[in-house]
């Protein structure tokens, strides 16, 4: 093993806690990793709960890997490249996670898995190429699964973390070469999947959420908890994109068919039009957590938690995520 003297602090540090052979000592420095490293898995799952298993089985086998760190690169890169193998051997066991064909008329609805990220699991003090807005948002992540797993590990590695392409090469047990020609084919897609969008993923991106953002979060909860529909409907842009996740079937690409949707499936009728809204980030996007009260019901119950994409003030894109009985999203399951 090498020297702990010529090393870094952090990676002496790690080496001595490797050969004292403790796991609390091993666990306190892998730890301060977690929140970055789920936040990686989650780019390449879409699913939050799945990325949360994939970063404990990461520090399962870094532990159980300890005696392979040589000090040749830093422990935050290792533990990158066991996170990214890990979620690639995840991905070639789960045949309901192959790409999002292309050529389907509305891919993102196939993403039956996506769920949201709170945004207070995301690291405290992220470093922009990490958690840039941009690269957490719904739009980015749904874009992202129609890469094959080696295309969107080489794509995440070099466009959203930065790395150069022989550390990737290095992670992914490739040449350089064919992490390149790995990139370049993951850049076509991504360019057709987010049209009109920067791709520049590595350059800083804002966190705040604009004052339309917020203005139309708070419009959307006052028209639920008034239960007007006309007020709902007047937020929303013509040709609105919903869905309602993970219930297949419910992707609509106008505002009248989502709200012909929603009053045709009893809402805002007799017996569930008694709303209270809480507003929320996720995926550094706004949001709003829905809670409904039924007639024989004296609390507010969580309903849904609906992310919206705003532009020009008006909300263009809905996607609601059932909430009920999902504590990680860390919000108040009655009102």
């Amino acid at each position: 093993m090498t020297d702990a003297s010529s090393l870094g602090a952090d990676e002496a540090t790690f080496i001595a806690a490797v050969r004292s052979n403790d796991p609390t000592r091993f666990a306190h420095i892998t730890e301060r990793h977690r929140r970055e490293l789920q936040v990686h898995c989650y780019r390449m799952l879409a699913n939050y709960e799945d990325a949360q298993d994939m970063t404990q089985e990461t520090f399962l086998r870094a532990w159980n890997k300890r005696e392979s760190f040589k000090g040749h690169a830093a422990v935050r890169t290792w533990l990158y490249r066991i996170a990214t193998n890990a979620c690639l051997d995840f991905l070639r066991k789960r045949n309901d996670r192959a790409p999002v064909p292309s050529e389907l008329p509305d891919p993102g609805a196939e993403l039956g898995y996506l769920q949201p990220y709170p945004d207070r699991m995301l690291p405290e003090d992220p470093q922009e190429s990490v958690v840039a807005r941009e690269t957490i948002e719904l739009a980015f992540i749904v874009a992202v699964q129609h890469l094959p797993p080696r295309q969107r590990a080489a794509f995440i590695l070099r466009d959203v973390l930065g790395w150069p392409a022989s550390k990737a090469a290095d992670a992914l047990e490739l040449t350089v070469a064919s992490v390149t020609s790995a990139l370049q084919r993951a850049r076509v897609t991504m360019r057709e999947q987010l049209p009109g969008r920067r791709l520049d993923w590595r350059s800083p991106a804002t966190h705040e959420l604009s004052n339309d953002e917020r203005g139309a979060v708070r419009s959307y909860i006052d028209a639920h908890e008034r239960n007007d529909l006309d007020g709902l409907t007047s937020l929303l842009r013509a040709d609105l994109r919903f869905a309602m996740l993970p219930d297949p079937g419910t992707v609509t690409t106008t505002a009248e068919d989502a709200v012909d949707g929603w009053v045709s499936g009893g809402l805002f009728q007799p017996g569930r039009d008694d709303w209270r809204g809480i507003s929320t980030t996720v995926n550094r996007m706004p949001a709003a957590a829905l809670y409904l009260r039924t007639p024989d019901d004296p609390e507010y119950r969580l309903f849904a938690v609906a992310v919206l994409h705003i532009a020009d003030g008006k909300i263009a894109e809905l996607t609601g995520f059932d909430a009920t009985d999902k504590p990680w999203l860390d919000l108040p399951p009655t009102l």
